[in-house]
């Protein structure tokens, strides 16, 4: 729940009267009287302007986000709030290039709502149910009748699933499921499965990995998953994965993918193609380095083999290609002799400059999704919505 706090007026006098001192001389009180009306309406007319690598004013930042926020999006100020909120606990600047950016996302991924409802999420749910069971090995009857006892709240799991709207309504439903039912505990291993929530669509594990580096800085009601699906919470994770972090991009655009790829991951699909042109090896410019198998933690993916085709030319080992590749979720890397002289040859063999940044070609993954989407669709769909807000920002809409 959230206190909503209003507005602070912008002080309009400090601001207008100096527009009034270029004109000096004598002024009669009615043509002054003009001249300050005109003045204070060109005043309230203004988009706040940023102020350098510290941002906008509390009170222009909040100003600015209510104005920029979607028609119909409901409790602006609170959504201004909690924006600003997050920008300020993350120590982020609240230029007009990150507001657009966070409304951008949040508007793509919920329609600027806390808690979306998912198409279908019924039908989904049951048949991710049906999936696990023939994992476990355990008859869809059972699993059924399981299912038709009454949980926590009076309804019956099935009921509930049936009258499931929303992502979170799903996630306490499976809490229950895991916590009260054996049967729960077969399925899902002790693991909720829903593991994105909120307006801006934040993962469960980025939000643990958040908190582990830096404190959250609101009280947790019960737990972090709850937060995550609470306005306040959602909004400050979503943030935080898509500008708490430092990159070197010339555009919007990689970071949006970033987002749904994962951190730094135009910048790796950007050295993969380095990679690829230098070796001739063609590689999948999915931004992944190193292979993620558990199972056997030195399987060494088709990145990692063409890098280390390069070994000879490069001057370094394999285990120093490995510390780097490793290295994909971290700054760091571009600092590394295996980016350093891997891009050096790739250009020279190429005879031109190469990207440093590539949007990840990936298809995304999700029971939710009803057609082929990619991760290039969503940079691009945001990206619109971006410069559509940074347009309206610069023209005082809204």
């Amino acid at each position: 729940m959230h206190s909503q706090h209003p507005l602070p007026q912008r002080n309009l006098t400090s601001h207008c009267t100096a527009r009034t001192a270029c004109c000096g001389g004598q002024i009669t009180a009615r043509w002054l009287a003009l001249f300050l009306a005109a003045a204070l309406a060109g005043c309230a007319s203004d988009v706040p302007r940023d102020e350098g690598a510290t941002g906008l004013r509390p009170a222009d930042a909040r100003a600015l986000i209510n104005g920029l926020l979607p028609a119909g999006t409901t409790d602006r100020p609170g959504w201004a709030t909690d924006i600003f909120a997050a920008f300020s606990a993350l120590e982020l600047p609240a230029t007009r290039n990150n507001i657009c950016s966070v409304l951008a996302i949040a508007e793509q991924e919920s329609g600027m709502r806390t808690d979306p409802a998912v198409a279908n999420l019924p039908v989904i749910t049951w048949a991710e149910i049906d999936r696990r069971a023939s994992q476990a090995g355990v008859p869809s009857l059972v699993v059924r009748a399981a299912l038709q006892l009454a949980s926590p709240n009076g309804k019956t799991y099935a009921e509930r699933i049936d009258t499931a709207r929303t992502e979170r309504d799903l996630s306490l439903l499976f809490e229950d499921f895991i916590g009260m039912v054996p049967m729960g505990q077969r399925l899902f291993g002790g693991f909720n499965p829903v593991r994105t929530g909120g307006p801006m669509q934040v993962s469960m594990a980025f939000a643990e990995a958040q908190s582990a580096a830096k404190p959250y800085p609101y009280p947790v009601n019960e737990s972090l998953r709850h937060e995550v699906f609470s306005r306040r919470g959602g909004l400050y994770f979503g943030i935080a994965h898509l500008l708490d972090y430092p990159t070197t991009y010339d555009k919007a655009l990689y970071r949006f993918a970033d987002f749904n790829a994962g951190r730094h991951a135009s910048r790796n699909a950007a050295l993969q193609n380095a990679i690829s042109l230098a070796s001739g090896i063609p590689l999948a410019l999915d931004g992944d380095l190193v292979s993620h198998d558990k199972a056997d933690l030195k399987t060494v993916g088709s990145t990692e083999l063409a890098a280390r085709v390069l070994a000879e030319r490069l001057d370094l080992s394999p285990t120093q290609i490995r510390r780097a590749l490793e290295q994909g979720q971290a700054p760091a890397l571009e600092r590394s002799p295996f980016y350093q002289r891997t891009f050096a040859l790739a250009e020279r063999l190429q005879g031109r400059p190469l990207p440093r940044a590539v949007v990840p070609q990936l298809v995304l993954q999700s029971p939710k999704f009803t057609r082929k989407l990619t991760t290039e669709w969503f940079a691009g769909r945001v990206d619109e919505r971006f410069k559509r807000c940074l347009s309206r920002a610069a023209t005082g809409a809204g």
